[in-house]
């Protein structure tokens, strides 16, 4: 039986439900506040090595649907792209978010604009380093305005319960 995670950004709460079949559509209601819950990327169909968040920092809530077919959608495109020219690079960024859903961080967003001038990546991570360092990369749309410092909210609150979907 899989077991999916779900976010409500109302209650700041991540909540677990598992599911008699697999069932990749359903987002049942939170079961506090009964809002309607956002899916969570499951730690097994993480890419790459998972790492967890370090002290001040929070897990972002993402959309996995979205997240996948964004993925799906750029996939193609990074093998003809030039790897040595920014501003592909940040084309294919900005494409990545907009699919995804997720909105960049001021510091990103600096550093994306900058890529798309033409200026060299690793100039722009020189100069804007710690400020990338000390916020978010990627937000949800409507967080804090959309811009948001990793310090300004705590880690979403993990309720223990198996709830069945």
């Amino acid at each position: 039986m899989p077991i999916y995670e779900f976010y409500c950004s109302q209650c700041h709460m991540l909540f677990s439900f598992f599911s008699r079949t697999v069932n990749t559509e359903k987002r049942p209601p939170c079961p506090r506040c009964k809002r309607e819950l956002e899916r969570q990327v499951s730690l097994f169909a993480a890419v790459g090595r998972a790492e967890e968040p370090g002290e001040g920092e929070e897990d972002l809530p993402i959309d996995e649907s979205k997240m996948m077919n964004a993925i799906g959608e750029l996939a193609g495109q990074v093998e003809g792209m030039d790897e040595e020219d920014p501003r592909q690079a940040a084309q294919l960024m900005r494409r990545f978010s907009k699919a995804a859903g997720m909105e960049f961080g001021e510091g990103m967003e600096e550093a994306i604009h900058r890529m798309e001038s033409g200026e060299d990546p690793e100039a722009i991570e020189a100069e804007l380093g710690d400020r990338l360092e000390n916020e978010e990369p990627f937000l949800t749309p409507g967080s804090s305005s959309g811009r948001r410092d990793r310090r300004s909210r705590p880690p979403p609150g993990r309720d223990e319960t198996l709830y069945e979907m």
